[in-house]
């Protein structure tokens, strides 16, 4: 027996009832003199309970009829290439006017920003060239009258024996090389900027006119005036600068590695930030560089875009989007994506006709559908409309 025990059974045989319980207690909790405290009672932690998927929605029947589910299968489609251009001026639409001969200037009738017609006067000028030039023009031309009013005496007088055939053939030839100074003075005056109407008028009047006009050359917009009255022009002075806006170039730096997928006549989209999204237009690949740029590692690639509203600048910077190559890939229209936090997602409905908000990675955008490069498996149900009254739907659900 421990001695506990038996010391329990001794006072138990020789003492009162009450002091041999007391003893007993006293034994039990050790001699410490204290008494023993109860147990605290354990507390049990409650079950935790799943979070709710804020990820899925089931749609409710009055929304559902208004979503359209199509099972994704991949399809031919165009890798997209995106590039920055300028707008350029239509080189085979622009004129440089300037001087025929050397002058003061007068008069000027058009400022920048003008429209002009074909023929249109744009400013006079006084010309002492010009003077000199008509008024050799005019003594050719009293010189062939002269030779050839000899020539038809020198007829009648050879009819009569008076002088002999020479005589007549001598005459007849200085009248025709008079002839010939007369027409290669007409036609310098016309290199001067004359009519055939004011040379005809000159003729007949034999009037000297030293003024002279700078005419368009073709009808368009002034963009560029480099005259002021009284200055003294040269033949090869710009006086102005005249352009035909109703169709422009486009021109961009291609990617090297990207340029052998590029083919003259190719159509490009092309949109104008100044003008804003909603107004991109096509045009057409016009020239393609036979040269790489050694410093960018780029080909110079041109094309040609229609601009009869006249909205396009000379300068006004673009963006190209031109087809490059052919791939296969999962395509969904633009009503199909939904962006939240700067990342996109598509509703994919799962097996019970619920529906899964999943991220995914898509391609550029074209003709208002862009391909999806990860996120989603062939054969798989996305929600191509309706998308973003579902995600309402869901963002609801979500602050009940």
């Amino acid at each position: 027996m421990k001695p506990n025990s038996n010391l329990a059974v001794m006072t138990g045989s020789f003492l009162p009832k009450s002091l041999a319980l007391a003893l007993t207690v006293w034994l039990m909790t050790g001699c410490s003199g204290e008494a023993a405290t109860p147990a605290e009672p354990k507390t049990v932690a409650p079950s935790p309970v799943a979070a709710k998927d804020m990820q899925v929605i089931v749609a409710p029947d009055s929304l559902r009829s208004r979503l359209r589910v199509d099972a994704l299968a991949e399809r031919p489609w165009f890798e997209m290439l995106r590039v920055s251009g300028v707008v350029r001026l239509d080189e085979q639409r622009v004129a440089r006017i300037g001087t025929t001969v050397t002058g003061r200037i007068e008069q000027i009738f058009v400022q920048p920003g003008d429209r002009v017609t074909r023929g249109q006067v744009l400013a006079t000028l006084n010309s002492t060239e010009l003077a000199q030039a008509q008024l050799g023009y005019l003594k050719a031309l009293s010189g062939r009258q002269l030779k050839a009013r000899e020539a038809q005496r020198a007829r009648t007088l050879v009819e009569s024996g008076v002088i002999s055939e020479a005589e007549l053939q001598r005459r007849e030839n200085e009248s025709q090389e008079l002839g010939y100074e007369v027409s290669a003075l007409e036609d310098q005056l016309r290199v001067l900027g004359m009519s055939p109407e004011a040379v005809r008028t000159l003729a007949k009047t034999r009037k000297i006119n030293s003024s002279a006009s700078l005419v368009a050359g073709i009808a368009g917009t002034v963009i560029e005036r480099n005259i002021v009255p009284g200055q003294v022009v040269q033949v090869t002075d710009d006086a102005f600068k005249v352009a035909d806006l109703s169709q422009v170039w486009v021109v961009a730096e291609i990617p090297e590695q990207t340029a052998s997928a590029l083919s003259l006549g190719q159509r490009v989209e092309i949109n104008f930030p100044a003008l804003g999204d909603a107004a991109p237009r096509t045009g057409d690949i016009i020239h393609i560089s036979a040269v790489v740029n050694p410093q960018t590692r780029t080909i110079a690639v041109r094309s040609e875009v229609d601009n009869a509203d006249g909205r396009l600048k000379p300068d006004m910077l673009a963006q190209l989007q031109i087809r490059t190559r052919q791939t296969q890939a999962l395509v969904v229209p633009q009503a199909a994506i939904v962006r939240e936090n700067n990342a996109d997602f598509v509703f994919v409905e799962q097996a019970d006709g619920a529906f899964r908000l999943r991220p995914v990675q898509l391609g550029a955008v074209m003709d208002k559908e862009r391909p999806i490069r990860s996120g989603v498996q062939p054969g798989e149900r996305v929600v191509v409309e309706g998308a973003f009254h579902l995600n309402n739907e869901r963002r609801r659900q979500e602050l009940e």
